[in-house]
């Protein structure tokens, strides 16, 4: 019987050391450069995050989830859910420890399904940080519903031709390559229909429309594009995977990643956690600090049980992964954490503001930035409702109706049974 809630020593000091580094170097990042993280860096920010990424590799945690082969450590799932709780507290860490999304994924696939030629133009600097990428899939009038796409390949002599829309499609204004999903086979079923190809942003007819920025962004900086794909030309080796596997293809960058997402709210939701207890013990109303307040050790406790909770629930789901090695296995849970990643984030930093007063929904506080990113959460990557469908689902497989009049439970057919089993009664 193995059931150990302790982190080996070892890694544990890892783990010291790189929450050290990134509440006392990296977060000021987040300071001077908060709407930069997924720009290609200027001279003045690489002299500065270069040498704090040189210091990573030092430490052997650049790239965690990647394999050796790829200049990774190949950890497990435990080990990075641990990571990336401490990765969580600051928007530019992912990008530092190289693990930022979209990239780390797109990374991925090309390393398993990219060309020597791919892998040379784009491997190597997208892995170093150099390069940002974009994952092009979800459509203006479909969302992220893959059944209503109409972006199309097809097959022209040895190249394919792609024409549609994306909308959402995250940083493609600086990136060096698209991954686009798109229909080759609209007769398929939902699972077959479509696949992934590499597509180099400057290939001819793509069309970035708009960015569309989220709320408080500053103008001009929105990073999520409306593109028009019109006669898109590129090679038959731009295919990634088979034809018709784009769902296969996209399990690749997905992987464990809605762990490590919801791992980093858990550091984000702790974070504000910590916030405010120091507001609570630090600002005095009515002769008395706010500590004091039964109202406001209400919050503090709810908050503390949703995130211990929340906590445990991410990394028991983590070590499912790395037991089974199978997600079909742990679909459930991990649809479970989606749900959850927004409502505890979201609820925490909305206790947060209340306890810090107006300060908390002003700029000079992050809780109203946490809040927007909990509304987000719950929208990436499908929506709270689609994964909590998933959750029942899975459940009731697990489960099966009463054989008779009566629910299983059913108090007096239970006392008659007792009486028959352990009296003799007729």
């Amino acid at each position: 019987m193995a059931w150990d809630f302790s982190t080996d020593p070892d890694y544990q000091a890892k783990l010291d050391w790189a929450a050290e580094f990134v509440d006392t170097k990296v977060s000021q990042l987040d300071l001077l450069w908060p709407h930069d993280v997924y720009k290609p860096m200027l001279p003045e920010q690489r002299a500065i995050i270069d040498p704090m990424k040189k210091e990573v590799r030092r430490q052997g945690l650049w790239a965690c989830h990647l394999g050796p082969e790829l200049g990774g450590e190949g950890y497990g799932q435990i080990k990075l859910a641990l990571l990336n709780e401490v990765l969580g507290r600051s928007h530019w860490a992912p990008r530092i420890f190289g693990t930022q999304a979209p990239d780390t994924g797109n990374a991925e696939i090309i390393a398993h399904y990219g060309t020597p030629e791919q892998k040379a133009r784009y491997l190597e600097p997208l892995l170093e940080g150099d390069i940002v990428s974009c994952f092009s899939m979800t459509e203006p009038h479909a969302g992220a519903d893959p059944g209503e796409f109409t972006t199309r390949a097809e097959r022209d002599g040895e190249d394919w031709v792609i024409n549609g829309a994306k909308f959402f499609s995250s940083n493609a204004r600086w990136a060096e390559f698209l991954i686009v999903m798109a229909v080759t086979n609209p007769e398929a079923g939902v699972r077959n229909r479509m696949s992934m190809f590499l597509v180099p942003a400057d290939t001819p007819g793509i069309d970035i429309v708009r960015n569309a920025a989220l709320f408080g962004d500053p103008e001009g900086e929105g990073s999520h594009a409306l593109i028009e794909y019109r006669d898109v030309r590129v090679p038959a080796d731009a295919l990634l995977g088979e034809e018709g596997d784009a769902f296969g293809v996209a399990q690749t960058r997905l992987g464990g990643g809605r762990v490590h997402h919801a791992m980093r709210t858990v550091g984000l939701a702790q974070q504000a956690l910590d916030m405010m207890a120091e507001r609570a013990l630090s600002r005095r109303t009515r002769g008395r600090v706010l500590a004091d307040m039964q109202a406001v050790q209400l919050h503090l406790a709810e908050s503390y049980l949703q995130v211990q909770q929340f906590r445990l629930l991410v990394m028991n789901t983590a070590w499912k992964i790395e037991r089974y090695d199978d997600y079909q296995k742990v679909r459930k849970d991990i649809a479970a954490i989606k749900v959850l990643t927004p409502k505890v984030l979201h609820d925490v930093a909305q206790r947060a503001v209340q306890v810090h007063g107006a300060l908390g929904v002003t700029d000079e506080m992050p809780f109203m930035s946490m809040i927007l990113t909990a509304q987000s959460l719950a929208l990436a990557d499908g929506p709270t409702e689609v994964h909590q469908v998933t959750v029942a689902k899975q459940l009731l497989r697990d489960h099966r109706p009463a054989e008779g009049l009566w629910p299983t439970a059913h108090i007096p057919t239970r006392r008659d049974a007792a009486r028959r089993a352990l009296l003799g009664a007729p």
